[in-house]
Formats: structure tokens, C-alpha cells, sequence
């Protein structure tokens, strides 16, 4: 990797790929996992300081908001997962507004469809995994902060293809609800499908404001 790349995507994003990847690690040790939380929320926690470290812009201060609830709720999720959810919920509504703000003039074709199919899939496949209605009503904004990102003018396979990380990530905690309880593949998979999709959102985000108004960059 250049120096020129390793500039622009920072030292802060590096220590949050390096926090994620120690977390998945530790939850495989005997390390207690009142211990493993801040690890954990670091992660994401730290690309919440990344989007307003390099940008001052509304969007990315709305960014960072939408990041840092993702962060707390990353840490709650091992303490009571309904605050956890509802943490996760403001990161959906706060990342539409971002996204809302930069909607491409139009969507054609198959990335229409994907667009709509995201935002009605979504939360059917959760009624079928799970049959619960709050789940459902938390599956509405994930349906809908994915269609939105793919909807967006950001770049479509790194921010919309996050979104979607996101939803696979989603639709894995929601088959561990039903079909793949005990299962071993949303235990492995889960961390790594939510935190890519997070780091090509921010990344993403981030970087494209930089390229568009760079009179508010930050840190270089």
C-alpha cells in the first residue's frame, strides 16, 4: 500500500481494524468479557472519531453521531440487547439522513430493484426467522438504511455494498433467533460482516466528502 493511500485512510482507521480484529480473537480466550466490551465498542468507536477527525461537514458530523451510536450499541448488545437495538435503530435513521442527502437522480434497472427488494425483503425475512414484531419494526430501518445507501450518490459497491454487509450481518443474528440456534455460522460470521460493512460505510463516506468540498478537510 502506498504512502500516499496509507494518508488518507489514517491512523485512526487502522487502530479501529486493529481493535475489531482483537476483539473477534479474544472471544475465543478465557479473557472475561466484562473485559472484551470496550474492545468491542472501540472498533466502531473509533471510526466515529475518524469521520470527525477528517471532515467538518454536517454530513460527516451526522456520520459520527450515527457511528458513535453504533459504537455504544456494539457494548450494550453484551449487556441488554433491547438497548442494544434501539442504540443500533438511531444508527439506521441517522446514516438515512446522510444518505437522503445525497440520492442519485435516479435509479434504473437492476440497481432500482435492488434498491426496492432490499427495502421490502428485509424485514419479511425477519417475520420468517424471528415472528416477532419488534424485530420486524427494527428490520423496517435496516431495509431502509440499505436501500438508501445503494440509492445514494456515494460509491455504490464500497457504501451501498457496506449497507448490505450490514443486513447480512443482521439477517445471521436474526437466524441465530430461530433456525440457527447453536448454529456455528453466525458465531463466526456475524462480527466480521457487521464490522466490514461499517468500515466501508465510514471509509467510504468519509473519503468522498473529502473529494467533493475539500475546503472542510481535516487532518490533511
Amino acid at each position: 500500500m502506498s504512502r500516499r493511500a496509507l494518508s488518507e485512510i489514517g491512523p485512526l482507521v487502522l487502530l479501529s481494524v486493529a481493535a475489531a480484529l482483537a476483539f473477534y480473537y479474544l472471544r475465543w480466550t478465557a479473557i472475561p468479557e466484562l473485559y472484551q466490551i470496550p474492545v468491542k465498542g472501540a472498533a466502531v468507536g473509533l471510526l466515529a472519531v475518524y469521520a470527525w477527525a477528517r471532515h467538518s461537514s454536517p454530513d460527516a458530523r451526522l456520520l459520527t453521531w450515527a457511528l458513535g451510536a453504533a459504537a455504544l450499541g456494539d457494548m450494550a448488545m453484551e449487556v441488554d440487547r433491547t438497548i442494544g437495538g434501539l442504540l443500533f435503530f438511531l444508527f439506521h435513521v441517522l446514516s438515512m439522513g446522510v444518505f437522503l442527502r445525497h440520492r442519485r437522480p435516479a435509479l434504473k434497472g437492476l440497481h432500482s430493484w435492488l434498491a426496492g427488494l432490499t427495502l421490502i425483503l428485509t424485514p419479511v425475512v425477519a417475520w420468517f426467522l424471528t415472528g416477532s414484531g419488534e424485530v420486524v419494526f427494527y428490520a423496517l430501518a435496516l431495509g431502509a438504511m440499505a436501500a438508501s445507501a445503494w440509492a445514494s450518490n456515494f460509491p455504490r459497491y464500497r457504501v451501498g455494498g457496506g449497507a448490505l454487509l450490514f443486513v447480512v450481518n443482521d439477517v445471521l443474528i436474526f437466524a441465530e433467533m430461530g433456525p440457527l440456534a447453536g448454529h456455528f455460522l453466525p458465531r463466526y460470521m456475524v462480527w466480521p460482516t457487521y464490522y466490514l460493512g461499517m468500515l466501508l460505510i465510514a471509509t467510504g463516506v468519509v473519503q468522498t466528502l473529502r473529494k467533493r468540498d475539500p475546503e472542510l478537510r481535516l487532518v490533511g
